[in-house]
């Protein structure tokens, strides 16, 4: 496994949906927002991202006209191999569903098909639903040692035992599905509801998706949510009458510009030699075939 590095990040509860629409941070040349007004504006497009296909809301007739765009299942399949590439060193991601290691990032262990990790919520999140549908798995005993170690790169309670009972969960099918399941609603269906919301085509729904799942979606610190409000104070978005080029180069320059603060020496190949080049391509739509690097080694889907 070869990961650059997965980002703390502040888990919220899902607020029911409402009317919610999120405030737009303030013009280029305008005074910043203040804190609770930025705040708010956070949660708001947190829980815009976070409905649910069946509630309704006033953004349901945008997304329900917008095209699949990344939600197409060749499409969807093709954002799997990309992120397996920067995760995993693989196109081929279901070979992943038992990866488990600790890459010295301070995330502790980092596992499974997106990389969800023992210090950053998600893996937790993870185990402990499954547990709920499945008691008596092999995880579960681990649950109060990851619930201590949540937040943390700590391995307390975790070792010896715990990647060699992740590995062998994986293998049954149940855990496999569990992993997707977590993937699609934490991390790949809020990125694209809200992308298409913000009137991205395909290449923005995956960038803001690899963001989402490096970064995470919180609203504190580096979470996504963040990385997109400071993108927005430097371009308009295509939905608030914005060119797409323009604000997704901005969103990129602020994504690498958190990947560098945060470790000066953090490989930055999934925005410079893949995402970059897309843009700068014109590939909007994130068509193939498509070519790219990373970490040094390339990668192509014809």
């Amino acid at each position: 496994m070869k990961r650059t590095g997965c980002l703390l990040f502040t888990a919220l509860p899902v607020v029911a949906a409402a009317a919610v629409f999120f405030l737009t941070p303030a013009d280029d040349g305008g005074p910043a927002p203040g804190a609770s007004a930025t705040q708010e504006s956070r949660k708001d497009a947190k829980v815009r991202a976070e409905q649910g296909p069946g509630q309704r809301s006033p953004d349901a007739e945008v997304l329900a006209d917008a095209p699949p765009g990344l939600a197409a299942p060749a499409k969807k399949e093709l954002a799997q191999q990309i992120v397996a590439s920067a995760e995993n060193s693989t196109l081929d991601w279901r070979t992943s569903y038992g990866s488990i290691e600790d890459i010295g990032d301070g995330c502790g262990y980092t596992a499974g098909v997106i990389g969800f990790c023992t210090g950053t919520h998600d893996l937790l999140g993870l185990v402990e639903r499954y547990t709920r549908e499945h008691p008596d798995n092999g995880l579960a005993r681990y649950l109060p040692a990851l619930r201590a170690v949540d937040g943390t790169g700590s391995h307390e309670g975790l070792d010896p035992g715990f990647p060699a009972a992740w590995k062998a969960e994986a293998k049954l099918p149940a855990f496999r599905q569990a992993q997707e399941r977590e993937r699609d609603e934490v991390y790949f269906e809020p990125a694209v509801r809200l992308a298409k919301l913000d009137g991205l085509g395909t290449l923005g729904q995956f960038v803001y998706y690899d963001a989402m799942v490096l970064h995470g979606p919180g609203i504190d610190a580096d979470g996504f949510y963040v990385l997109r409000e400071r993108a927005m104070r430097q371009a308009k978005t295509p939905a608030q009458g914005g060119e797409e080029k323009t604000y997704l180069s901005a969103f990129l320059d602020v994504r690498r510009a958190a990947m560098r603060q945060r470790r000066t020496t953090q490989d930055t190949s999934r925005v410079d030699t893949a995402q970059r080049r897309w843009l700068d391509s014109g590939n909007l739509t994130l068509d193939t075939p498509l070519s790219w690097e990373m970490y040094g080694e390339s990668y192509r889907v014809p």
